[in-house]
């Protein structure tokens, strides 16, 4: 797909990965509609780019803001939908648990209530994470939610074939404003964090888009898993 004239819509588009995929929509030329929880980030939006207000976990909402921008050629969801549990799973608080899980049924709400509106030839992109296939210690919850994820794109890349392509990135340790700590002690947790990655920094927003822009150009490619991740799947402990 070549994105020039295309019309885009990006949930979590305000901030961090979906702000560097609205960037790479627009300098394409594709029009873009961000979405995201507040108007608070919203100025850091290229000129010309549309925002909305919206949490993907509020279903009613994803499906009457999806219907008002339809159609699209480009659908993508990089929003968080909420706080992920940490620590042993036999110590945690299943509220805590259950409440990770958000981040999939926002994208649940985004695939369902988006899917009708995407044009023929078009896509979906969605946003897992590293611990779904290589879940280091304390990052259970991190690990179902994504993995959660991608089986869930798969299932439904075969519903929608061949009219749609739906397909995954999945980062790896990425340095993003989710992370609130600054200074000196930021960059040693991203060293620790990266230490036993194959390249061992954290990746940046940019490097992700790059890859969300792979899948949704590339036409030969649905139902797949998209790797942004230092090398984490092929480290050890």
């Amino acid at each position: 797909m070549n994105v020039s004239g295309k019309k885009a819509v990006v949930f979590g588009g305000t901030s961090g990965i979906g702000l560097a995929t609205v960037e790479k929509l627009v300098a394409g030329g594709a029009t873009v509609v961000a979405i995201g929880r507040s108007a608070s980030k919203a100025s850091a939006l290229p000129a010309g780019v549309s925002f909305e207000a919206c949490d993907v976990r509020d279903g009613d909402a994803v499906a009457a803001l999806l219907s008002k921008h339809a159609p699209y050629d480009i659908l993508v969801s990089a929003a968080t939908g909420g706080d992920r549990a940490l620590g042993p799973f036999l110590e945690m608080d299943m509220d805590g648990y259950k409440g990770s899980f958000d981040k999939l049924w926002g994208y649940a709400n985004v695939v369902r209530f988006g899917a009708a509106h995407v044009a023929d030839g078009g896509s979906i992109t969605l946003v897992s994470g590293a611990p779904a296939r290589n879940c280091r210690p304390g990052q259970i919850a991190l690990s179902s939610v994504g993995g959660a994820v991608e089986a869930m794109v798969r299932a439904v890349a075969r519903e929608v074939a061949p009219r749609i392509r739906v397909n995954v990135m999945s980062p790896g340790s990425i340095d993003t404003p989710m992370v609130a700590v600054e200074g000196e002690a930021r960059t040693k947790l991203y060293a620790n964090m990266t230490a036993g990655n194959l390249i061992p920094r954290a990746g940046t927003p940019e490097e992700c888009a790059h890859a969300i822009m792979y899948l949704v150009e590339n036409d030969f490619v649905t139902g797949t898993t998209v790797d942004v991740d230092g090398g984490w799947v092929l480290r050890e402990g």
